[in-house]
């Protein structure tokens, strides 16, 4: 049975965590005026601008409404202008004069409302982002009954990744934030984290934390929180599972034991140690992060303790054993 020695390295202490890459904006496009889909001005999935045009609805009859409801202006404009003149002559009635007000007003107001309904015959993009596919083709009638959804269009860069914490999870870092002399929620907007995809090693993706829930959920135990990245080169997209890692201050010095010398139990996690008698023993221990010689121990572990690296299934608490040193780890 082959044991081996803990040995001591600057670990930088870390949360991992697992979260789901999000838009951070979202729109559902609809048509907001009816008439017949003219023109689809995009390709399915494709990346598009902010201001660009994407949809064309039927603009024609609300060209000729502008022109309707300007002609009505200038007839109400001009008959406004007259009643002022008839009145300064003892001529007419203010009432006539204040009618005549009232109606230019409202010319003005069905100029400006034909124009609004003129702009929405051409759909644009709010922001750059990727786009879905069109849900309705050009000659198809839309607005008809309503609000016709057309496309959805998500904001990539940035990006936003959501993940939470559980309570215990939750407590360590308040801790370690409490230590560092730091309100819990003083990272908010500028503690880093790291994310990297499943095909990805290590944490190629560097954030921030964007937001914090002000509470421990009663019905997941979690804490949500949720960090932004630029994505400037659009690796990150909606759906996908993202590995996330925070970090907790600086390096300090942990035991580190081969990842293959760990178990877990009903108990926890725990490693097997040959004490100086000769004999397995169960030992419990508090895992730390990932490093390239292993695992970290927070706790539960001496670096005199010889802690079995192989031939694990053959050995259970209470056996006597021979053993053979690993070679040392280099420095």
């Amino acid at each position: 049975m082959v044991v081996q020695h803990p040995v001591s390295r600057p670990v930088a202490e870390t949360l991992d965590l697992t979260g789901t890459v999000a838009a951070s904006r979202s729109v559902n496009l609809v048509a907001r005026v009816s008439g017949n889909l003219e023109s689809v001005d995009f390709k399915d999935g494709a990346f598009v601008e902010e201001g660009q045009r994407l949809f064309v609805i039927e603009p024609e009859p609300y060209r000729q409404q502008v022109a309707l409801n300007e002609a009505a202006l200038v007839q109400a404009e001009s008959e406004y202008e007259r009643q002022l003149d008839l009145i300064r002559q003892n001529a007419t009635s203010k009432a006539n004069v204040e009618k005549w007000l009232s109606s230019r007003d409202q010319a003005r107001a069905q100029v400006a409302l034909a124009k609004i309904n003129l702009g929405y015959t051409e759909v644009k993009a709010p922001f750059s982002g990727r786009i879905g596919r069109r849900q309705v083709d050009p000659g198809n009638l839309v607005g008809a009954g309503g609000a016709t959804p057309l496309a959805t269009l998500e904001q990539l860069m940035p990006i936003y990744i959501n993940f939470s914490l559980n309570e215990r999870d939750a407590l360590q870092l308040r801790d370690e934030m409490r230590r560092l002399g730091m309100e819990l929620k003083a990272g908010v907007g500028s503690a880093p984290v790291l994310a990297g995809l499943n095909n990805e090693s290590g944490y190629p993706h560097r954030g921030v934390l964007d937001f914090a829930d002000n509470e421990v959920s009663s019905a997941t135990g979690t804490l949500s929180l949720r960090a932004v990245f630029p994505n400037q080169d659009r690796t990150l997209f909606p759906g996908l599972f993202a590995r996330v890692r925070i970090p907790l201050g600086d390096p300090k010095p942990l035991l580190v034991v081969p990842a293959e010398a760990l178990g877990n139990d009903p108990l926890g996690d725990y490693v097997l140690v040959v004490g100086a008698d000769g004999h397995v023993a169960r030992r419990s221990v508090v895992r730390g992060p990932l490093t390239p010689d292993g695992c970290a121990i927070r706790s539960g572990l001496e670096a005199s303790d010889r802690v079995v690296v192989q031939g694990l299934l053959n050995a259970r608490p209470g056996d006597a054993v021979t053993v053979q040193e690993a070679p040392a780890q280099g420095k």
